[in-house]
């Protein structure tokens, strides 16, 4: 209700408003919703103005943005099968999941009162870290040293696990370790930055300006992976670049699968009027997401392209939106460990 009648023009005001608007603030949805809003005032003023939203920002300071893809697999050989299959679609960076370590999650299968011993769910810290260092050790050996590879620990071992995780890899060149440590023990980035110089990315699970200040003040961290529904948009994001460029912090926005064209789309234009982007998320779209969603960017070489369009250059058919209507209410993270404690997703 607070934006109908609004001018479309008021961008910056619109996303003022709504930040201050709700009692409680740095709520997760809200953010959310104000970046729908956020997204659609700048593609509207890109199609008023005939012009890409990139062009609004600043214009292109590149011509596309190199991507990453990940790469999984059953056994070491599997996903060095896989690494190698995306270098050969022009990749030059790729993520690694991990290897035999079982499903990530587990709470839907297992239910919420999985106790200890049943399998499938996270082991201890030392089972995780030799884990990965086996797998680094084996790319590096097979595939070899020009590829830059990063993983996402999402957080998992305790603290002290993840300072010893990032020196055992240390050795192994990699692009990124991402989400080393939970936005409650950012300060343990400072500890990292004083004992390794690998590569730190982090950010997806950051709402408050006040989470990611100070890892970017002090520059504790090499890449900032918010993501950008849920810090409230492009408006905010812009400026989140802006700050960073200041202490060479790059950009790397979180770009799941289960974030649609339009949100990538929304990454892309950022990326192209950014000059300290760093690396992007996503894969190409299959054909039914782009009918779904025409003109949604297209990935060629490890790299993505945007289609020049106004504004985000983007559209949604909606006739063929109403054949998949929703049919679940969401997913349940709910997880425990080997021992059966709860842990996070």
């Amino acid at each position: 209700p607070m934006v109908v009648g609004r001018s479309v023009d008021e961008i910056e005001d619109i996303w003022q408003t709504a930040y201050v608007a709700p009692y409680w603030r740095q709520d997760v949805d809200a953010f959310n919703a104000m970046a729908a809003i956020d997204g659609a005032l700048w593609d509207i003023m890109g199609k008023r103005a005939g012009m890409p939203v990139y062009q609004l920002l600043g214009g292109k300071v590149r011509p596309a943005c190199r991507m990453f893809e990940n790469a999984s697999g059953g056994s070491l050989n599997e996903l060095e099968d896989n690494v190698r299959a995306l270098i050969e679609e022009g990749y030059k960076h790729v993520r690694l999941r991990a290897v035999g370590l079982g499903p990530r999650w587990i709470g839907q299968r297992l239910g919420p009162h999985a106790g200890a011993g049943m399998s499938g769910g996270r082991r201890q810290d030392a089972v995780y870290i030799n884990a990965l260092v086996n797998e680094f050790d084996h790319l590096r050996n097979t595939v070899g040293w020009d590829v830059e590879l990063s993983f996402d620990v999402h957080e998992y071992p305790h603290p002290s696990g993840a300072l010893m995780l990032a020196k055992a890899l240390e050795p192994y060149r990699p692009h990124f370790l991402e989400d080393l440590f939970a936005p409650e023990d950012v300060y343990w980035y400072e500890r990292l930055r004083e004992e390794t110089a690998i590569g730190v990315a982090m950010g997806e699970l950051f709402v408050s300006r006040s989470e990611w200040l100070p890892l970017v003040k002090n520059r504790w961290i090499d890449f900032m992976r918010a993501h950008i529904s849920a810090i409230g948009g492009l408006n905010m994001a812009r400026k989140i670049a802006a700050a960073c460029e200041f202490y060479n912090v790059r950009t790397a926005w979180h770009g799941p699968s289960n974030v649609s064209p339009v949100g990538h789309a929304i990454n892309l234009h950022l990326d192209l009027a950014t000059y300290n982007f760093g690396i992007g998320e996503g894969r190409n779209f299959d054909d039914e997401t782009k009918a779904l969603f025409p003109g949604a960017p297209e990935i060629r070489e490890g790299l993505r392209y945007a289609n020049d369009q106004p504004g985000l250059g983007i559209d949604i058919d909606e006739a063929l939106a109403a054949r998949y209507p929703l049919t679940a209410p969401g997913s349940n993270r709910g997880m425990r460990g080997d021992d059966g404690e709860p842990r996070r997703p």
